[in-house]
């Protein structure tokens, strides 16, 4: 898991870099397409180290929930991965 997180806070390293460089490229009034070009490899970023989290999620705290005994736990954890879930189909 900690090989995961250390790759997460990559993703978002370079998010923060390739969002940088976004506003740099709109202030210099650069071309629609190169900036959109960076956009969407935020996006990618985004959605990689959004998957990366709910995997270290779903193998760590998904699963400690579902073991335990407490049916009030494992319904809380179900409805917070369907709310995560919707929220990511948006």
């Amino acid at each position: 898991m900690k090989q995961s997180r250390a790759q997460i806070i990559i993703n978002f390293k370079k998010v923060r870099s390739h969002a940088d460089k976004i506003l740099e490229m709109l202030e210099n009034g650069a071309y629609c397409i190169d900036v959109m070009q960076q956009n969407l490899a935020v996006i990618g970023l985004l959605k990689s180290a959004h998957q990366m989290l709910m995997e270290d999620h779903l193998n760590s705290c998904f699963k400690t929930a579902m073991s335990s005994g407490s049916d009030k736990k494992k319904d809380e954890m179900i409805e917070e991965i369907l709310r995560v879930s919707k929220l990511a189909g948006k």
